[in-house]
């Protein structure tokens, strides 16, 4: 073999070990590629009410599900302020029934014989007290006959008209507005119960979301406030991975537009991402950026959301992104 079919040989071999390099790696030319921090979608679960933590049951890498008990605050003084609630709202309740639904018959015939009988017996006192007048006028009686005969006429005709008015009460019962304040009682009462009842499952701390707990500042037996942040949920299953793109390059991005995210961890492992969130205003790029030149440019925040099957990314990890 000569030496020009040698060299012609030698260049095909490093052509194909060239071709096959090449082609064995992540070829990511004519695509935008920036650098971000991977973060997890973390949700802070808080104390809706104060008390003491009776209850604690997941710690730092438990993974829970959404709806699971994470926590429970002492809440037997909720329980006693329930049942004294309770028993508030039934009496409210019963005095606006009675108001409602008015009088029983049997006190209304009650009411009504009383009428007759104080008739019957205004009656008697009238027709005792015109003759003893007359007899009087007559000087046939005593004054003090004539004053006795008026004493029960006065009497009778005030038992006649107060044994009417309770029979009219009777039949009317209550007023409207009487009514309506009985009812107002009620609602009012009935409003404590329910609010009590939405204090006592307040006390049971669920998980939101499902995920990871990364955090739990709290323990069993503390005392807690309102707001008080008991345990972080991440949600590790997608991660967001927040880049900055130029003015010039940010009309190839779409939303929905696919991306490649590679982290130093595995080089040449590809994770699929998608663009979900494109800012619709400019801002200078983060000081994270070193040079001078770098800090001065106006970029656009693209948010990622990138896929995290096998768990294998963290929040906080550097990535590079390679957008379609």
């Amino acid at each position: 073999m000569n030496n020009i079919n040698i060299y012609i040989y030698a260049a095909l071999i490093f052509s194909a070990v060239l071709m096959y390099t090449t082609g064995c790696g992540n070829n990511h030319s004519g695509q935008i590629e920036a650098s971000g921090t991977l973060e997890a979608v973390e949700v802070n679960v808080s104390s809706k009410i104060s008390g003491q933590l009776l209850q604690l049951y997941v710690s730092e890498g438990t993974e829970v599900l959404q709806g699971d008990t994470l926590a429970i605050i002492d809440h037997e003084m909720l329980e006693l302020q329930l049942q004294q609630a309770i028993a508030g709202a039934e009496a409210a309740k019963a005095q606006y029934d009675l108001l409602r639904n008015g009088a029983r018959e049997e006190d209304i015939k009650l009411a009504a014989e009383s009428v007759v009988q104080a008739e019957a017996a205004f009656a008697t006192a009238e027709a005792d007290f015109q003759r003893i007048k007359e007899l009087y006028e007559e000087h046939s009686v005593s004054k003090k006959q004539y004053e006795d005969a008026e004493s029960r006429y006065t009497i009778a005709k005030a038992q006649l008209n107060s044994a009417k008015q309770n029979l009219q009460k009777l039949q009317r019962f209550a007023r409207p507005e009487d009514l309506n304040a009985a009812k107002a009682r009620y609602e009012q009462a009935l409003a404590q119960v329910n609010i009590i009842k939405k204090q006592i499952r307040d006390s049971y701390i669920i998980a939101p979301v499902s995920g990871t707990v990364t955090n739990k500042p709290v323990e069993k037996g503390e005392l807690i406030s309102t707001g008080t942040v008991v345990v972080k949920i991440a949600q590790l299953e997608k991660m967001e991975l927040r880049i900055y793109v130029s003015e010039t390059e940010l009309g190839k991005v779409k939303l929905g537009g696919n991306a490649d995210v590679v982290i130093d961890t595995y080089p040449d492992k590809i994770y699929r991402g998608k663009v979900v969130y494109i800012s619709p205003i400019a801002e200078f790029t983060p000081r994270n950026v070193q040079t001078k030149d770098e800090r001065t440019k106006l970029v656009f925040q693209v948010k990622l959301e990138v896929e995290n099957i096998n768990g294998e990314l963290k929040s906080g990890m550097p990535a590079d992104a390679y957008l379609q």
